[in-house]
């Protein structure tokens, strides 16, 4: 399965925050605030949207095609990418740009207040994905991850023009895009990934009710934090997967990536939709367990027992079959 993966490509700050950002707010001047926190630890991490879902999919196994822009100073990064799995042959390098910077502070809560420079992202929207598939051919799947909001929108009308079913992810870019982009977004998607308050927010900004917004998809993937994940469809299909048990809640940033590229990994391989929910579910677990968004390890021994104990021995045997050694 040739699968595409839009979105962005950037470095993480992460920081974390040793008390509650909520004991800092005061109620009633929330219009004018103006605050410091003094953080415990920083750590750089690679990261990006797309680069996390990719590098996911990398690690199963498969083989994905990064498209994205990236800045004069990917070498290392890419180098990184393509060892775990990455093909980042269709990247656009900017000739004065950097690769996106992402920062973000955590709190005890697991809470985050976050800020994102998209630096050579914004150059996204001169690739051409019809140009890609002319010298791959055409893509089985196209993800579209949070990235340069033009980009966003040229990728989702080519590929469904050309008939190639798109994964719609527009999470992070949800709160800075327009109602009308975000239908552009979900019309005709086959499968449209939120969590509960991005469902929310395209409610108010779409002015689309929650059932018109399922009509508009095929499959509608809706991440619930501790809580789990959904699968819903208009045509009745409803499916609840519960997230694998953590040994340790260290970071959460990119967990949400993390449970794409494990649903993904699970449609190339055929499995279904229940069982990439859990496959996402196993690898978001795995993250969140570790400091950063790709520095998370297994081999396939430790994958599969914690795989059985978390849904049962059926559907770690279906998952075993297709997990690289």
């Amino acid at each position: 399965m040739k699968i595409g993966v839009a979105g962005s490509v950037g470095l993480d700050h992460i920081m974390t925050f040793p008390g509650k950002f909520t004991d800092s707010l005061v109620a009633g001047s929330l219009e004018k605030v103006s605050l410091s926190f003094l953080v415990d630890g920083l750590e750089v991490r690679r990261g990006g949207c797309a680069a996390n879902i990719a590098f996911g999919m990398g690690v199963l196994g498969l083989n994905p095609i990064l498209i994205a822009a990236v800045g004069k100073d990917f070498g290392d990064y890419q180098a990184w990418l393509t060892r775990h799995g990455v093909d980042t042959s269709h990247a656009l390098v900017s000739t004065t740009q950097h690769t996106a910077h992402f920062t973000v502070t955590t709190d005890t809560e697991l809470n985050q207040i976050a800020s994102f420079f998209p630096g050579a992202m914004s150059e996204a929207r001169n690739i051409e994905l019809t140009s890609i598939m002319e010298k791959i051919g055409k893509l089985d799947l196209l993800v579209v991850s949070p990235d340069d909001p033009e980009a966003m929108l040229r990728h989702t009308e080519v590929a469904i023009a050309q008939g190639v079913p798109v994964a719609a992810d527009p999470s992070q870019q949800m709160a800075r895009m327009t109602g009308e982009e975000i239908k552009q977004l979900i019309n005709g998607a086959t499968y449209l990934f939120m969590n509960e308050y991005e469902l929310a927010l395209a409610i108010q900004k779409t002015g689309w009710s929650d059932r018109e917004i399922l009509e508009r998809v095929t499959y509608r993937i809706v991440t619930q934090g501790s809580q789990g994940a959904r699968i819903e469809s208009i045509d009745g299909t409803f499916i609840r997967v519960a997230c694998a048990k953590e040994k340790a809640k260290v970071d959460p940033t990119g967990v949400g990536d993390s449970f794409r590229s494990g649903f993904v990994a699970g449609l190339a391989w055929g499995l279904s939709l229940e069982r990439c929910a859990q496959l996402g579910s196993m690898i978001a677990t795995y993250v969140i367990e570790t400091m950063g968004t790709q520095e998370y390890r297994f081999t396939k021994t430790e994958f599969v027992s914690r795989f059985e104990e978390a849904y049962g021995a059926s559907a770690a045997a279906e998952v075993a079959a297709h997990l690289p050694a």
